[in-house]
C-alpha cells in the first residue's frame, strides 16, 4: 500500500525551528500531550481535510511512533506536497526532552 522506505524522514532533534508540525494522532492522544507548535489533524480525517495542509512549504508529520505519520507523509507527497516523517514520533519527542503541553493544564504524556 505505502512504501515508507522512500518517505523523507527527520529526527525530532533535527527539526527546523520554524517547522510546520502536523500531528496526525487521534483526539484522545492529542489531548494527553502534544508539541506546543503542532497543528492537529487526525490521520482519520486527512483525506477529507487535505486542503488545510500547506502546499507552499514543507510539512513535518508526527504521530506516536512514526507509522501513521509515514502513511500521512506518503499520502501528502503523492498529492504534490513536500512532507517529511518525524522519526520515532512523540515517543522520541518526549525522550528528547522537548516541550509538551495540554489544553487542560494537566501534566502532558504520550498516550
Amino acid at each position: 500500500m505505502f512504501n515508507h522506505s522512500s518517505t523523507p524522514a527527520v529526527a525530532v532533534t533535527e527539526l527546523p525551528a520554524d517547522a510546520y508540525l502536523l500531528d496526525v494522532r487521534e483526539a484522545d492522544e492529542w489531548a494527553c500531550g502534544h508539541a506546543p507548535e503542532a497543528v492537529h489533524l487526525p490521520l482519520s480525517e486527512l483525506l477529507g481535510r487535505v486542503d488545510e495542509v500547506p502546499a507552499d512549504h514543507p510539512v513535518y508529520v508526527i504521530c506516536k511512533v512514526g507509522g501513521r505519520s509515514a502513511q500521512a507523509a506518503d499520502f501528502l507527497n503523492q498529492g504534490g506536497r513536500a512532507a517529511v516523517n518525524v522519526s520515532g514520533g512523540m515517543l522520541a519527542w518526549q525522550a528528547a526532552g522537548k516541550t509538551m503541553i495540554t489544553e487542560s493544564g494537566a501534566e502532558p504524556f504520550v498516550a
